[in-house]
């Protein structure tokens, strides 16, 4: 419709240009109006012509209202409101007829061409296998794959990509962490060592150890690097079971170290050196940022030979780009904010366009217990698994209440809401009015001998239906703008307004026990907010029940 209203606006501009020739390549845009009494959708072309064309914007608009040539299936009106908005009405003909294009489209309906074909890599959750996945990881890991699934929706070809280090001092800790523990276990004491980590999870793991090899590790040269060999592949297999559980898969998991193999981080410095962009002092490499407006220039290789982040990240974008993506999704908290910048000049300064790196800046969880803050911390282990937080809520509530305010906000996960069952509860809400919807289908199959084929939409134009019918036709843009801006909380808020639409609906319109024709009709508008609900619970990463 929006397509059409734009068609039938330029042609009413080119039969107008003769008189007024400014009209002829005037920009088009067609909004939905806040309030429903302004109709269903208006734009303010006349306002925006009144510079060029020295007359006040009501004349201009009344002008272009009288040129449209709108056919009466489609548009009921164009009216004028205040200073020159022109509104315009959906016909109900029209309104009616879309529901067969939203039950037949089925699982498709809602995806656009958006991004049609373009190479999307997305980075997210790339957690280091030290520990078990935290609730600090999971706002990262559902944001990064419903993004992924929105951009999908929209065309998009996506690759879910982990990145990580398995080398390093905390590596290096972590090795020393379950040596020390499976000492312990060979009943030989031994000192933990400095900032080690401290989790059940790593004397788990010194008992896996221990039963394989029992004591014959205690006096090898390379007991460290067996201890750290075995709690990586055991931490990282944990992670992929966590993701799994959570509805997420990664298509590549990126091993930071392979950059310093390939000798990417060398060549990043050697490069930025040729551009005079990196320079010794101190003891240590420098990027020159203050080239790109900074106060001062930033480190990039410490006195003491080890890198700081922003190095291997400049590589490891180059890299991403150097495979083609059109698009590089990064997933970050906030403690990244400071340092992307520095790592997009290096991109632009190296040649490369830094503007397809998108990052994606999410706010910090707070895990409320029993009404307090419940702290976080890897290394001291009083940190909440994103298994646990599962085994208490579940996986969907888990994903639900991950992306139910913008990334941009600090989120509170209170434990005792998303426990709550029934409709207070916003994850059950919406899977109840789905799953009540299905039932209701049920009942209606064995009850009503017409199927959809026979159905006649022409029969819904109860308020409370054709609001419900409007509402369903937004749904692809409701994707559109979620996957463009990169937040799934609008994809929720639709959500929520269509199961309350449904709700009005059923409590307004009887559907079994009416006559059979109408009966008809309205479980074809069963079968399409059913099917909207459906593919809207899909791209979260959410169940979509049957019955509950």
């Amino acid at each position: 419709m929006k397509v059409y209203l734009e068609e039938v606006l330029r042609e009413a501009l080119i039969s107008l240009s003769a008189e007024y020739p400014s009209l002829a390549g005037a920009e088009i845009q067609i909004e939905k109006p806040r309030s429903p009494e302004h109709g269903d959708a208006a734009t303010n072309l006349a306002l925006t012509l009144a510079g060029a064309m020295k007359m006040p914007p009501r004349k201009i608009a009344e002008k272009i209202v009288a040129a449209l040539n709108t056919d009466d299936s489609l548009i009921s009106s164009a009216e004028i409101a205040g200073p020159g908005f022109i509104n315009f009405r959906f016909a109900h003909k029209w309104l009616q007829n879309q529901l067969l294009t939203i039950t037949k489209a089925s699982g498709e309906y809602g995806k656009t061409t958006d991004n049609k074909d373009k190479k999307v890599l997305i980075e997210f959750v790339s957690a280091n296998p030290t520990g078990p996945l935290t609730v600090g990881h999971g706002r990262n890991a559902v944001l990064g794959d419903t993004i992924a699934r929105l951009l999908e929706w929209s065309g998009a070809l996506v690759d879910r990509e982990y990145y990580f280090n398995n080398a390093g001092r905390q590596m290096r800790v972590l090795g020393e962490s379950v040596l020390a523990r499976y000492s312990e276990l060979c009943g030989k004491a031994t000192d933990f060592p400095d900032g080690g980590y401290e989790g059940d999870y790593i004397k788990d793991i010194a008992s896996l150890l221990f039963d394989e090899h029992q004591n014959t590790l205690l006096n090898r040269e390379d007991a460290v690097a067996i201890c750290k060999g075995a709690a990586e592949a055991q931490i990282f297999e944990d992670i992929q079971n966590t993701l799994k559980r959570m509805n997420i898969r990664m298509d590549a998991f990126f091993n930071e170290y392979s950059l310093y193999e390939s000798g990417a981080i060398e060549s990043v410095v050697e490069r930025l050196r040729d551009k005079n962009l990196a320079y010794d002092a101190d003891g240590a490499v420098w990027f020159k940022t203050t080239e790109f407006g900074k106060e001062k220039d930033t480190v990039l290789i410490k006195s003491s030979g080890e890198p700081t982040y922003r190095l291997p990240d400049i590589a490891y974008h180059i890299h991403k780009l150097d495979r083609g993506y059109d698009i590089a999704i990064d997933i970050f908290g906030a403690d990244h904010i400071a340092t992307y910048p520095d790592v997009v000049s290096a991109v632009n300064a190296l040649g490369y366009d830094g503007s397809k790196i998108d990052v994606q800046v999410y706010q910090f969880v707070t895990i409320v217990k029993d009404g307090k803050p419940f702290k976080m911390s890897t290394r001291k282990a009083n940190f909440v698994t994103l298994d646990e937080l599962m085994d208490e809520v579940g996986p969907d509530v888990t994903r639900f209440f991950f992306l139910m305010r913008s990334p941009g906000t600090h989120l509170e996960f209170d434990i005792a809401e998303a426990k709550e069952a029934g409709e207070k509860n916003p994850v059950f809400y919406l899977q109840y009015a789905h799953a009540r919807i299905c039932s209701i289908l049920r009942k209606a199959d064995e009850t009503i001998n017409s199927g959809d084929a026979d159905a006649d939409p022409s029969l819904l134009n109860h308020d409370s239906e054709i609001n419900l019918i409007k509402h369903l036709l937004e749904f692809p843009d409701a994707v559109s703008v979620s996957a463009r801006h990169r937040e799934p909380h609008r994809l929720i808020t639709y959500l929520n307004e269509a199961a309350a639409h449904f709700h009005k609906f059923y409590h307004d319109c009887r559907i079994l026990g009416e006559e059979e024709k109408l009966a008809s009709a309205r479980v074809l508008l069963l079968h399409a907010t059913a099917n909207v609900l459906h593919n809207g619970l899909t791209i979260l990463g959410i169940e979509a029940p049957d019955q509950m």
